[in-house]
């Protein structure tokens, strides 16, 4: 840090005969220093604390040091500049920086360092975030309070997360969720099917039987409402209320309570139900061990279960069986096996002990006297819940069918070419009529695919033509016919775009034929003629032809086979001139070494371009189309491959066309 003040300093090199540091210098290190690492101290106090010890300053007020500044940090810092001092003699600027750190300190430059790349390094950030955000959540989660203040704080964000990826796209959420709609809405079907039946038999037996007749009588006699009266005569017995408390302390620790069961405050009924207890202890000679187990108001009855650490009570409606004790028991011994510690260490919050509801709640039974009218007509029953089973079905898979037919009918509206009128349902059948383009896909053939039976579909779809670009692409394609070597498109203004290469009769042909495709609005033909450029490979081929000579002779050195390929590849030409409306002529350049006269030379090389042309004539090369040049030494050619003297004893070729008559390859 005193480098970074000095860096003048900082670039000298060590030398060991650098004189030694002064006490004024390092006490200036030091003031540095401390003005680096504690900005926020006033500048006053570290004077007071750096002044040298035989100053004026500190020797005139011990008083006014200690008021500016801390005891305990001059003392740390008079320590730390006794030090330097002392070994001051020995060590370079950069050394006692190093003792100054470490003494005021206490690290070193290698722990720095590591701590800067851990706060760097994105990858080990990310991972210490990671770590701790799980350590949070677990401890979060062993609170119930703070727990649910950190759900509350996320429960925004992930429901906005699930909002947009819904709006981004549903088919994700739909995907997600579709292992678990399947069965949880065969169970509701199921569970809905089942209580409809208990519904009905109950409102037959209640309305319709002699039973029910007294009953009303009753109710309208006694002033009781017709359910109470009902429930009076048909219950056997029913639990209510299950309270579970702590034994040692007679606090309650969970109460649950039976649906359409009113409750009263269940903190006075333990009490109460303690203050029993301890009145029957009290009050008459009981056995070490004996314990309360059954309480009796009225049709209300009170059964306790007690265990080591809590006591669970089960308040009863009408004459429960024995066996109903067993499950009492069954539920205080998995409560103490789930929550055994709690229940040692309770103290007073009763919230860890909410897992204890399930086992509280599997005490509620209810059962009711068994009907007679059933007995006498298990055919009725038997036929009313196979009709209305029937009827589920029917139900559900008519709405299945509904659903597929609307999908059908979303998937045919965005189909280009398809335009529906009208669609309905009548009688079990599906009616649909409308417009169909004959290159539109088959609706026909979408009604398996989206599992409709094609047999319950009547359709009338009437022929018309669509302009959609992507049917006037397929249109203009099945009427034009294009080589593979060029690729169509129609964009949405209707221009009809060519791009690649073909024949030139299927050019001509394609500049008549698009004016008959309808829609199409403009025709951009950038499709190159494929004569043209085979045209252009055979001339190249042609010039790149060298025939070669013996020396101030006109015998041919080139085998026989290279000039049969050349005849061929002349008479090539000539036909993709004649079909191009092109005139041909080749010129046939004899040429010599500079070594005779201008006149031999020339003579020479015409000569020789005259015997080559001969020969092409003679292998059926129409003469019309070749003449022959004698150039001499004039225009000499270079090879790198070929010596120069070899290269130009020899006769080239050059192709020349009439530009005239020329096919334009642009738009009509």
């Amino acid at each position: 840090m005193a480098d970074m003040h000095h860096p003048e300093r900082a670039k000298q090199p060590q030398d060991d005969s650098a004189p030694s540091l002064t006490e004024s210098e390092v006490l200036a290190e030091l003031f540095e220093l401390f003005n680096a690492s504690t900005p926020s101290q006033p500048n006053s106090s570290l004077d007071a604390i750096i002044q040298p010890r035989n100053s004026p300053a500190h020797t005139c007020s011990e008083t006014s040091a200690s008021s500016t500044a801390d005891p305990d940090l001059a003392q740390v810092f008079q320590h730390s500049a006794d030090s330097i001092l002392e070994n001051s003699d020995s060590l370079s600027p950069d050394h006692s920086f190093a003792e100054l750190q470490k003494l005021l300190f206490n690290f070193d430059q290698a722990q720095l360092n590591q701590l800067k790349h851990r706060l760097e390094e994105p990858e080990q950030r990310a991972a210490d975030v990671g770590q701790v955000l799980r350590q949070a959540i677990l401890l979060q989660s062993m609170e119930t309070e703070q727990y649910n203040l950190f759900v509350a704080a996320m429960m925004p964000t992930v429901e906005q997360a699930i909002q947009e990826s819904v709006q981004n796209d549903e088919q994700v959420i739909a995907d997600a969720i579709f292992p678990i709609v399947g069965p949880a809405t065969r169970k509701a079907i199921a569970t809905a099917l089942e209580s409809t039946i208990q519904r009905l038999d109950q409102l037959l037996e209640q309305s319709l039987s002699p039973s029910a007749l007294q009953w009303k009588l009753e109710s309208l006699r006694t002033g009781k409402s017709f359910a109470e009266v009902v429930l009076l005569r048909t219950l056997l017995f029913r639990v209510e209320q299950v309270f579970l408390i702590h034994r040692s302390t007679s606090l309650l620790l969970q109460h649950v309570v039976a649906p359409s069961v009113a409750a009263q405050d269940p903190a006075l009924v333990s009490a109460m139900l303690q203050a029993i207890t301890d009145f029957v202890q009290d009050s008459f000679t009981v056995q070490a061990g004996d314990r309360l187990e059954t309480l009796r108001f009225g049709d209300l009855t009170i059964w306790i279960e007690q265990s080591p650490q809590a006591i669970l009570a089960g308040v009863l409606r009408g004459q429960a069986p024995v066996e109903l004790r067993v499950v009492f028991r069954q539920a205080i011994e998995r409560i103490h096996r789930d929550l055994g510690l709690a229940l040692v260490a309770f103290q007073g919050d009763s919230s860890p002990f909410t897992a204890a509801r399930p086992h509280l709640e599997a005490c509620f039974q209810t059962e009711y006297k068994a009907s007679e009218h059933k007995k006498g007509r298990p055919y009725f029953w038997a036929l009313a819940a196979c009709v209305t089973l029937g009827l589920g079905i029917w139900g559900y898979q008519d709405w299945q069918a509904r659903h597929r037919w609307t999908a059908y009918l979303k998937q045919m509206g965005a189909e280009p070419g398809i335009v529906i009128n009208s669609a309905e349902k009548r009688w079990g059948k599906f009616f649909i009529s409308g417009l169909r383009d004959p290159l539109a896909i088959d609706p026909a053939t979408q009604l398996s695919i989206n599992g409709i039976n094609p047999n319950s579909v009547i359709s009338q779809w009437q022929p018309y033509l669509s302009l959609h670009p992507q049917l006037m692409e397929a249109r203009a394609k099945q009427i034009l016919q294009p080589p593979a070597t060029v690729s169509i498109a129609v964009n949405e203004a209707g221009v009809l775009s060519a791009i690649g290469s073909a024949p030139l009769n299927w050019i001509e042909e394609t500049r008549t034929l698009v004016r008959a495709i309808p829609g199409i609005t403009q025709f951009k033909n950038e499709v190159a003629i494929a004569e043209l450029q085979a045209l252009g490979d055979s001339r190249s081929r042609i010039e790149a032809q060298i025939l070669l000579f013996e020396e101030n002779t006109t015998n041919l050195l080139t085998h026989s086979q290279t000039l049969d390929a050349l005849v061929k590849e002349i008479q090539t030409l000539t036909q993709l001139t004649a079909l191009l409306h092109r005139q041909v002529r080749i010129q046939i350049i004899g040429r010599t070494t500079p070594r005779g006269t201008v006149a031999q030379n020339v003579l020479l090389s015409q000569e020789r371009a005259n015997a080559i042309l001969e020969i092409l004539v003679a292998k059926g090369v129409q003469p019309a189309n070749l003449v022959a040049i004698g150039i001499g030494a004039s225009q000499p050619l270079s090879n790198p491959q070929i010596p120069s003297d070899q290269l130009n004893r020899s006769v080239t070729f050059k192709v020349l066309f009439t530009e005239t008559s020329i096919p334009r390859t642009g738009s009509p």
